[in-house]
């Protein structure tokens, strides 16, 4: 099997307006779809980020049903040359920064959290090169 990428990936929520207000208005991610009571999608460069109530899509009847609780964890990659910036712009618009990790020369990222408690990560590309 060859793989190109991983197309989406999947948070799970208890509030899709306040998922809307953080994925689109502060990490500035275009909006797709919104289907009250059940999901909001996110572009994400040419991946797609859901973010489901899991109550409802655990029940899913059209779909198998998914959901999970807990701390969830995705990375972003951004270009290296903008590493810096989105960094300092998510400072910028309150975004904390939970931790900064060395992983080889030239390379680090950084950790956050969404209003749910999910550990979401930037990376600069080249990072898995």
């Amino acid at each position: 099997m060859s793989y190109t990428r991983i197309k989406e990936t999947c948070l799970y929520v208890d509030d899709l307006d306040l998922a809307e207000r953080f994925y689109h208005q502060i990490l500035e991610m275009p909006l797709i779809s919104k289907e009250d009571q059940r999901h909001v999608f996110f572009r994400c460069g040419d991946s797609v980020l859901l973010c489901f109530l899991p109550e409802i899509t655990k029940h899913d009847s059209n779909l198998p049903p998914h959901f999970a609780y807990g701390k969830q964890h995705i990375a972003f990659e951004v270009e290296h040359k903008d590493y810096l910036e989105i960094k300092k712009k998510l400072s910028d618009k309150g975004i904390t920064i939970t931790h900064q990790q060395e992983w080889k020369k030239d390379i680090s990222s950084f950790y956050f959290e969404d209003p749910f408690g999910h550990v979401l990560e930037i990376v600069p590309t080249g990072m898995w090169d």
